[in-house]
């Protein structure tokens, strides 16, 4: 067992940071608002800090789960930051979907301090994350992995190292532009069946078992029918994941004109008041 600083409790930290402390690890957690921190406390084993430095003193493992790249700066950089409060030989792990940047500028921090460091972006969303059944893409050097790995495991089922820092983000990226296209082709698919005046739900049930399964099918049809989005990943958070993904694009080369689009798909949903909507809210624009 390990004692564990868990930075960020949101949708995805809050049950991931549970998992942590009912597998026995010694956790202690941090998160801008205390009285979130609190109600975490009254459901789990653990304590709670003042500040990301205190959360991380004589912690052998850190991990924060923010929102944006500055988010990430501001858990860990200056003196009430993470870095402050860790000491050498411990590992901070960044499950933020971030910047590939980042990933890379804080592995080059950590290092200079002798703290090991690993970008780990999730994929799975709020129900992965309820579940234990996350997916984690990592970067970093491989000994980092080996230590992280059994403590990362509390909420996942697919745990993978794809490289050194920022390959992780990179991964998390190539997650994101896939559902790009099966989000807006879900959502025409269904709107086509409710056009041409078809059952969608039978519709689902026979393509299910064919070419077209995906887990957006299998989980999110029956609410995109009946206009239920108040759950799940917020646009807002998809479209951040997609400006990352479209500027590190332009860098490389690569054409992502799908993506593009679906952004500008999410944009009007924004407009409609749903940015805080399931990314399956896509299918509310077409009627």
């Amino acid at each position: 067992m390990a004692k564990v600083a868990f930075i960020g409790l949101g949708t995805m930290g809050f049950p991931m940071a549970g998992h942590l402390a009912c597998e026995g690890h010694e956790v202690c957690v941090y998160n801008r608002s205390p009285a979130k921190s609190k109600r975490w406390c009254a459901a789990f084993a653990g304590d709670s800090a003042a500040t990301p430095r205190e959360a991380a003193e004589g912690a052998e493992l850190v991990i924060t789960c923010v929102g944006t790249d500055d988010d990430v700066r501001a858990v860990v950089m200056g003196c009430d930051g993470v870095f402050a409060g860790m000491a050498p030989g411990s590992i901070l792990v960044d499950h933020t979907s971030t910047s590939a940047d980042i990933a890379r500028e804080l592995a080059q921090l950590a290092a200079e301090r002798q703290l090991g460091f690993l970008d780990a972006p999730v994929s799975g969303g709020q129900t992965g994350a309820e579940n234990g059944l996350l997916t984690v893409m990592v970067g970093g050097e491989l000994a980092f992995f080996r230590r992280a790995e059994p403590v990362l495991e509390s909420y996942a089922k697919m745990i993978k190292l794809m490289g050194p820092a920022g390959s992780g983000q990179l991964t998390k990226m190539v997650n994101q532009i896939c559902l790009a296209g099966l989000l807006q082709g879900l959502a025409e698919a269904l709107h086509f069946a409710q056009r041409a005046q078809i059952d969608g739900l039978a519709a689902m049930q026979v393509i299910d078992q064919g070419a077209a399964q995906s887990w957006q099918l299998q989980h999110r049809h029956r609410s995109m029918l009946e206009g239920r989005f108040d759950f799940g990943f917020a646009v807002d958070w998809m479209r951040k994941d997609f400006s990352i993904a479209l500027e590190e694009a332009q860098r490389n080369g690569a054409q992502l004109p799908v993506t593009a689009l679906v952004d500008q798909f999410y944009a009007e949903v924004q407009a409609m008041g749903g940015g805080r909507w399931d990314t399956s809210s896509l299918i509310a624009r077409l009627k």
